[in-house]
């Protein structure tokens, strides 16, 4: 009896200590969100891959979202970690359940998300279309649907207007397809599998010069919030945060930076762009002109295509710099710059020259199978992606029963490079494949444009030494329609 007695009291002892230690852990407040990233050490986004959202060229990885993230990031005082996910029902559940601090996917702040998702304000403004072939009818009400076949990505913030419209004609049907990207569901369109599908204007805006037999000419939705989502059960210290960044970003001019890096080279060859590149010909051009005929003789490169280059890379700003680190007239990165002897990326002279040897090193690594046009062709575009994802591409192309060495076959391949179905099967996997096809038209219309100026400011001076006897009809010889 003594002995059990005294165990007892041995007993009742650790219990009392154990109730007070848990009294004491009780009473210890929990972690804050923003304290728990700041013990982490790092911030945890998650977001779908995308040319909109985030994906890896030559100069690492980028992206609308990525470069926000990675800058609020930084003003934490952490580093960033990245999750990829194409599943917009598991983007919204991994958040609730606290797999990442952060949703960052292009995601659009609809009423339906925010029942179950606290968004940040908007730091976007983006449409939706409904896109269709050229041969398909146009559509100027949704309710005109009911008879064709439509496709959107499930969970998608499209598949949400497309169950309100529902409701007003239940004969409206659609189809939703399981972790499609915008790429696949355009797809589907031009292949005649489905008649119309519905996109973001962002997206739609870096594909349409990719899928030429498509048109998006109505607009379901306007001004719909692109916004960051946080888990609602979390405190708003980490929220807080974000809303601080995202408002300074929009205040400071950052978020319109990355808008006009990433989007503002969509509309090149509208009025505004032709108007802003005829300045820049005239007021920008004449400084670098001696630099580009010198490298033109170095080079071997004509001259006015290495200036039609130096304009898309860099619009002739030897100041130019991209948040990856890239600088001047010709946008060289680092590596580059030691490879091509350049000590000074913003010397003009320097730049042009680094740049065209750099282009005619990669040319000369080409196979001597691709030869004449195909083979300046695919420089220019291996210049903007890199020659590892140009050869990736010349697999795919071969893979799809295609022409490694010709430009037409592998530039049909290169957007395939976003594609996990295709990259995955490559050696240097995904790429914003996209970018060199639009990055090399646009070079090449560039180049035609300074061609067509110079050859009629010759016709213009010739014209002003001719007779008024002369053909009169010569005038409209001198600018030539754009194709």
């Amino acid at each position: 009896m003594t002995v059990f007695f005294r165990h007892s009291k041995h007993l009742l002892a650790s219990l009392a200590l154990f109730s007070v230690l848990g009294m004491m852990l009780a009473m210890r407040p929990t972690p804050s969100a923003m304290e728990r990233v700041i013990a982490r050490g790092e911030l945890v986004v998650l977001t779908r891959p995308s040319n909109t959202t985030y994906y890896e060229d030559q100069h690492g990885f980028t992206g609308m979202e990525y470069e926000l993230a990675k800058g609020f990031a930084d003003s934490l005082g952490v580093e960033l970690r990245m999750l990829e996910s194409n599943d917009l029902s598991y983007i919204r559940y991994a958040i609730r359940k606290g797999t990442a601090d952060i949703a960052a996917a292009g995601l659009v702040a609809t009423p339906e998300r925010s029942e179950s998702l606290r968004f940040s304000t908007r730091y976007q403004d983006i449409d939706t279309l409904l896109v269709r072939r050229l041969s398909s009818p146009r559509i100027t009400d949704l309710n005109e649907l009911k008879d064709q076949k439509v496709a959107v990505s499930a969970g998608s913030s499209h598949a949400e207007l497309l169950i309100k419209a529902q409701l007003d004609n239940p004969e409206l049907d659609f189809q939703e397809v399981e972790n499609a990207t915008p790429e696949q569901l355009l797809a589907l369109v031009e292949d005649g599998q489905v008649d119309y599908t519905l996109i973001n204007s962002n997206s739609y805006a870096l594909q349409r010069a990719l899928w030429p037999d498509l048109i998006a000419d109505y607009t379901v939705a306007t001004d719909m919030p692109l916004a960051w989502a946080f888990n609602p059960k979390d405190d708003k210290s980490l929220y807080m945060e974000a809303q601080r960044y995202l408002t300074q970003a929009k205040a400071d001019g950052t978020t319109a930076k990355l808008e006009d890096r990433f989007y503002g080279h969509v509309e090149q060859f509208n009025l505004y762009a032709a108007r802003s590149f005829m300045r820049h010909l005239d007021d920008r051009l004449p400084l670098y002109e001696g630099l580009f005929k010198e490298a033109e003789d170095n080079s071997g490169f004509d001259w006015r295509l290495l200036a039609a280059l130096a304009y898309q890379e860099s619009l002739w700003d030897p100041q130019a710099i991209s948040p990856t680190g890239v600088k001047g007239l010709m946008m060289l990165t680092n590596d580059t710059a030691r490879q091509m002897g350049i000590s000074d990326r913003t010397d003009p002279a320097q730049s042009i020259d680094g740049g065209a040897r750099y282009l005619r090193s990669i040319k000369d690594r080409l196979p001597e199978s691709i030869t004449g046009d195909d083979r300046l062709f695919m420089a220019m575009a291996a210049y903007n992606v890199g020659l590892g994802h140009l050869y990736d591409a010349r697999k795919i192309a071969e893979m799809r029963g295609g022409d490694p060495d010709s430009w037409t076959d592998v530039r049909a391949a290169l957007p395939l490079l976003q594609q996990r179905e295709w990259h995955s099967q490559t050696r240097h996997g995904y790429a914003r494949g996209g970018e060199p096809v639009i990055y090399v038209r646009n070079i090449r219309r560039y180049y035609e444009m300074i061609e067509y100026v110079e050859r009629s400011r010759q016709q213009f001076f010739q014209l002003e030494q001719t007779s008024v006897n002369d053909d009169p009809l010569l005038l409209f010889e001198l600018v030539p329609p754009l194709d």
